[in-house]
């Protein structure tokens, strides 16, 4: 490389650098970063009180139950005088009370509007006029295992077992309906429109079941409570009342249920019936 050549190749990379300098110079300095200011926190949502009011439309002596009523939410300088606010308690004490006045749908509950269990003339105010209300010891299995509610149309079954000198073995266990078509208005004190029966809403079993019935009815129960065992049994809501009066008059026996009995009725072999006094025995020789 000749001297002549390298000094060419000096001045152009000094020219090269002289004009990125220039360029430097010439274009605009970047614009200085501003922080972002933080923003405010959005305001917390108005305050709002929670009411129970009617899920639908309620005629007066309706035995409230859960599906009844519903929630509305509204300001707290929006809540009626006397309106009921949503809590379990409130909750337990609406079920099963007895509605004292129509409600619309939508319509506050206020306390006045009900009767609780507890009150006084509650019971009376529940029965029809000319009906008498009576209760029917249960328990887990013959309350139908907490799957009767006030309100239920029910029916009695009385089940009771023959002494041996009465009737033969295959007829000596008897199922018979004595009222059909009877409403539960209360199970224990806890005169309450949910599952109830075997663990009433305090959380114990519960010992009674009452029913609206007639007079006679009343007295049809008395006597069946000393003849054997009231088991009551809850109704299909669209059943004819026909369907229960013909059902009513028919008895089940031992025989009609096991065909073991129902054979040994009918095996060969000598029967003799044997009366000594009043009591009578049947005996059969094989």
């Amino acid at each position: 490389m000749t001297l002549r050549t390298l000094a060419i190749a000096c001045l152009l990379i000094a020219a090269t650098a002289l004009g990125y300098v220039a360029l430097q110079m010439v274009r605009p300095p970047p614009p200085p970063v501003v922080a972002e200011a933080a923003l405010p926190p959005p305001p917390p949502p108005p305050a709002r009180t929670r009411l129970l009011v009617a899920g639908r439309a309620l005629p007066a002596g309706t035995l409230l139950k859960d599906e009844d009523f519903t929630v509305r939410e509204v300001p707290p300088e929006d809540v009626p005088e006397g309106a009921l606010l949503l809590s379990e308690e409130t909750r337990a004490e609406m079920r099963g009370a007895l509605l004292r006045r129509y409600l619309d749908p939508g319509a506050t509950i206020a306390r006045s509007d009900f009767l609780r269990p507890r009150d006084r003339g509650f019971l009376a105010a529940v029965l029809r006029p000319g009906m008498r209300a009576i209760s029917i010891g249960v328990d887990a299995t013959t309350g139908a295992a907490g799957l009767i509610w006030p309100g239920d149309q029910v029916d009695v079954i009385l089940t009771q077992e023959m002494s041996g000198s009465d009737a033969p073995l295959h007829r000596r266990v008897v199922s018979e309906t004595i009222m059909s078509d009877v409403r539960v208005i209360a199970v224990d004190q806890q005169i309450t429109q949910g599952p109830t029966g075997a663990e009433s809403p305090a959380g114990r079993l519960a010992r009674t079941v009452s029913l609206e019935v007639t007079p006679e009815q009343a007295e049809r129960v008395a006597v069946a409570r000393s003849l054997g065992r009231l088991d009551i049994v809850v109704r299909a809501v669209d059943q004819a009342p026909e369907d229960a009066l013909a059902r009513a008059t028919t008895s089940v026996f031992s025989s009609d249920v096991s065909p073991a009995l129902a054979r040994s009725s009918t095996a060969p072999g000598a029967r003799m019936r044997l009366i000594q006094g009043t009591e009578r025995q049947e005996l059969n020789f094989r």
